[in-house]
């Protein structure tokens, strides 16, 4: 048997690639290796606070809390719009939960009738999973303890304690305020502040309507975060007060509304319908404004029924209607001032007299007046409130230069008080003839006697009556009004930073010495004297017509059905010889100026003067010292004197 040969040059070939082949796989384990360290490296040293968060987010989760909402005040700090604990009910949908089963659990506890189930069952189906649906606001302690007693056997129901908007004065300042409401899904937007997931919080609300509509986002402030422990399905299991994210409240709002003045105009004007609006005539301080009859804007904040709302809404003398901005009425004699001042900038005698006989014939037409007037001048016109006069005293000026001087008194213009709603109303002239009329584009002359008695196309609202009346008390400055005060401890400008009037002050000082006449020996007489002392008020009376009386519907004053009646008007301004206040009364469908608005106006301007200090000084004189009785004694007898008195003799006397 022959030996097999070796070939040395083979085995050596085949030891090479072996080595090559464990030296390539050795390299390629080598790197793996180095691979996986840095990557436990990288994990464990640079990623570790990563990695903790997302452990510590699978154990905890924050959820949002809405801010406390800013507070509005008054001008002397009374509260006028806040917030208060609430004990609330809440159901989220939840894997394994039983929507029908936990509604019906849940009437048996708290007030849930069939409409409402109904509705729950439906919000709880649109609800994302687990965003939680609001069932019952403001529930008992009664209730809330029976619910959180059960609280582990009813999956997905929450019972917790927020806070609610309160009105402590609800109507008083309801139409100024506003008030606040669930947000809608057309409030929502992609992105902007109204893209916060705070809206979505069933306790969230937003500002519908005035001072909580246009200051929304400043009285929103910024959301908080609790901290609570969850389970594997996100189940909470604890808190973590600790680690809980406070919540930013929102800026305070102070108004330039004083509360004492805005109740007491509320409760002259009981239930009619108007409107009261004062300022401050040194600066435009908006001090009332107050649209009657009003609502409670707490009902607004829980929720109206559809009966209740329906009910507001179609009472006919509009609840919901602001009628200081919103509302615009012809100003009647009101606005006989203007027609004066522009007769007296235009070259118009003052002493100009013309008779009034009760009817006037001029223009193949009678024109009527309330009374027989006599002779009169301007200031006797102007006192009389006299329709025949100021027919012809119009027709000297005519309607273009009557307009300018009415627009120079802020009538017609919209003022930036911060909230909306406000209604420019009409001054009209021949252009606006021109523009409105195409097919009868002509001033007539029969139109001007109307507007020289404040009626016609002249639509103004109580808001623009009362800064003409503030601009004739000042004189001097084209005041403009101011609501908001300041604005989270920003003051804003004040009214009267908007220049002068360009009319000579003697004629301005003529009309207003004319609407002293009014309330001493015109129209307003009884109303002149305030029971202030000598502190007392100026003002106009002012009727205007809601329908014409040639067509069988315009009522006469107060004798006939309540929306045929004419409007109530009176405008004024207090102390007389040194204006500090201005106001403007509406009294819709009240009858002559002097029989509702002006002793409605009495009562507001003495509550406005009463809290002004200086004015509260001069009329709270002191009384003299009474004198001593004399004492009746016998002259030859002396009364001993005090040991204080004989000790301060026996010093004096010499050693």
């Amino acid at each position: 048997m022959s030996e097999p040969s070796i070939f040395f040059a083979e085995v050596n070939e085949r030891q090479g690639v072996f080595h090559r082949r464990a030296f390539l796989l050795g390299g390629f384990a080598g790197v793996g290796l180095l691979a996986l360290g840095g990557r436990l490296a990288h994990l464990q040293l640079i990623e570790t606070q990563h990695y903790e968060k997302l452990s510590a987010s699978n154990q905890f989760n924050f959820k949002m809390t809405p801010p406390p909402r800013g507070l509005i005040v008054d001008r002397n700090g009374v509260v006028l719009a806040s917030n208060r604990p609430n004990f609330r009910l809440m159901v989220a949908k939840d894997k394994g939960m039983d929507p029908a089963a936990t509604v019906k659990t849940l009437a048996e506890f708290v007030p849930l009738d069939d409409t409402r189930q109904t509705r729950l069952l439906k919000d709880l189906a649109n609800a994302p999973r687990r965003s939680p649906v609001q069932v019952m606001e403001d529930m008992t302690w009664e209730q809330f303890s029976a619910i959180n007693i059960r609280a582990p056997e009813l999956p997905g129901v929450t019972a917790d304690m927020g806070e609610v908007r309160v009105y402590p004065y609800g109507g008083a300042f309801a139409h100024v305020i506003g008030y606040v409401a669930k947000v809608n899904k057309s409030d929502l937007t992609p992105t902007g502040p109204n893209a916060d997931p705070i809206l979505l919080n069933p306790g969230f609300r937003i500002g519908r309507q005035g001072v909580e509509e246009a200051f929304d986002l400043n009285l929103r402030g910024k959301p908080g975060a609790q901290k609570v422990e969850v389970d594997a399905n996100g189940h909470e299991v604890s808190t973590d007060p600790a680690g809980d994210i406070k919540a930013i409240p929102g800026k305070e709002i102070v108004l330039t509304l004083d509360a004492d003045i805005q109740n007491r105009a509320m409760e002259v004007f009981g239930d009619e319908s108007g409107a009261a609006v004062v300022m401050d005539c040194r600066n435009g301080d908006i001090l009332c404004m107050f649209s009657g009859p009003s609502f409670d804007a707490n009902r607004f904040v829980r929720g109206l029924t559809g009966a209740e709302y329906r009910a507001l809404a179609q009472y006919e003398r509009k609840p919901l209607f602001n009628k200081a901005l919103t509302a615009t009425y012809p100003p009647g004699s009101t606005f006989k001032t203007m027609v004066a001042l522009a007769a007296l900038e235009n070259g118009y005698d003052p002493k100009t007299v013309h008779v009034c006989n009760k009817v006037w014939f001029w223009g193949g037409r009678p024109w009527h007046c309330d009374e027989a007037h006599g002779a009169l001048d301007l200031t006797g016109g102007i006192a009389h409130s006299c329709d025949i006069y100021f027919y012809q005293c119009a027709l000297t000026v005519g309607p273009d230069k009557i307009a300018k001087t009415a627009r120079e008194f802020g009538l017609g213009e919209i003022f930036d008080i911060a909230i909306p709603g406000q209604k420019a109303g009409l001054v009209p002239d021949t252009a606006y003839k021109r523009r409105q009329f195409p097919k009868d584009p002509v001033w007539h002359p029969g139109e001007t006697p109307n507007m020289g008695i404040g009626q016609g196309y002249t639509h103004l609202n109580p808001l623009q009556i009362c800064v003409q009346a503030a601009r004739l008390a000042n004189g001097r400055k084209a005041l403009h009004p101011r609501l908001i005060h300041s604005i989270g401890g920003v003051v804003q400008p004040s009214g009267a930073a908007f220049g002068d009037l360009p009319f000579s002050h003697e004629n301005i000082d003529f009309v207003r010495n004319a609407m002293v006449t009014v309330t001493t020996s015109g129209t307003a007489a009884k109303f002149g004297d305030l029971g202030l002392g000598d502190v007392r008020m100026a003002g106009k009376t002012g009727t205007a017509q809601a329908f014409g009386y040639a067509t069988g519907h315009g009522v006469h004053d107060r004798a006939g059905e309540w929306r045929y009646r004419d409007h109530s008007w009176f405008i004024a301004f207090a102390p007389t010889d040194v204006p500090r206040y201005a106001l403007s009364v509406l009294v819709e469908h009240g009858g002559f100026g002097a029989t509702s608005a002006a002793p409605r106006a009495r009562e507001i301007m003495r509550v406005a003067l009463l809290k002004d200090p200086e004015i509260r000084a001069r009329v709270e004189k002191p009384l003299p010292m009474p004198e001593l009785p004399q004492t009746q004694s016998d002259p030859d007898v002396v009364d001993p004197p005090t040991p204080a008195a004989a000790a301060v003799q026996n010093a004096q006397q010499p050693t």
